[in-house]
């Protein structure tokens, strides 16, 4: 089953066009990367799906519902939650109190505190952390806190811009199993993200975008043997 899809859909900026007849598939219980160099359109992407930028033409359908007219509340009430680069952390508000934060538009208080316990499950160190500012946080731990953040909404769907930037290998490597683990519970990624090699060890499938339209897709592994992936993007 199409959890997100993306039909023809194009996206100005001013006279500057971002997306140019976009079209893309993410089905339920996928990791899916979207790849491509600075500019391409992968940022811009997620926020026409969460209604942040408004589609000039073409379809946008989350969980089989024509959202490209949304407001982003619905959206997230819908169950799309996006993860915004540079993580967007309250750096002032504890590692709680942002979490909490998370769960804004729910209305059920006992639901969010549930949600809150089982990210301290899949994120242990965010329970050790609880009390502390979130701008004291590691570069790591902020990406965790925003990670965590977007879980407490309840996402069908986790949209994640750029989740390893900035970040040691080691911590990466971190990130990208927390994102495996994700989907394992249930909850589908779309995951941008320019450290290719990271997200399609990670990834079911895989979109290149050049120019604001998708140009290469396919399966990770067929990814990571083509010649094209490995030179623009994998190195020898």
């Amino acid at each position: 089953m199409a959890m997100l899809e993306f039909d023809d859909v194009e996206v100005f900026y001013g006279k500057v066009q971002a997306l140019r007849g976009m079209n893309l598939r993410v089905d339920e219980g996928e990791i899916v990367a979207l790849l491509g160099n600075n500019g391409a359109g992968k940022t811009t992407t997620l926020s026409t799906a969460s209604a942040l930028v408004r589609a000039h033409a073409g379809r946008v359908a989350f969980n089989g519902q024509d959202v490209t007219r949304a407001h982003p509340w619905n959206v997230v009430s819908a169950g799309l939650i996006h993860v915004p680069e540079g993580r967007r952390i309250f750096s002032t508000l504890t590692v709680l109190e942002n979490l909490q934060l998370g769960g804004y538009l729910v209305k059920e208080r006992g639901l969010v505190a549930k949600r809150i316990e089982r990210v301290y499950e899949l994120l242990p160190l965010l329970a050790e952390r609880r009390t502390q500012q979130g701008g004291t946080l590691s570069g790591g731990e902020q990406q965790m806190l925003a990670i965590g953040r977007g879980l407490v909404a309840g996402p069908k769907m986790l949209m994640l811009d750029e989740p390893s930037m900035g970040l040691a290998p080691l911590i990466v490597n971190q990130v990208m199993q927390v994102i495996s683990e994700i989907r394992d519970q249930g909850t589908t990624v779309l995951l941008v993200e320019q450290n290719a090699r990271a997200a399609l060890k990670v990834t079911d499938r895989a979109y290149v975008i050049d120019g604001g339209a998708t140009t290469i897709e396919g399966s990770a592994r067929d990814l990571m043997a083509d010649s094209r992936i490995i030179d623009a993007y994998l190195g020898a």
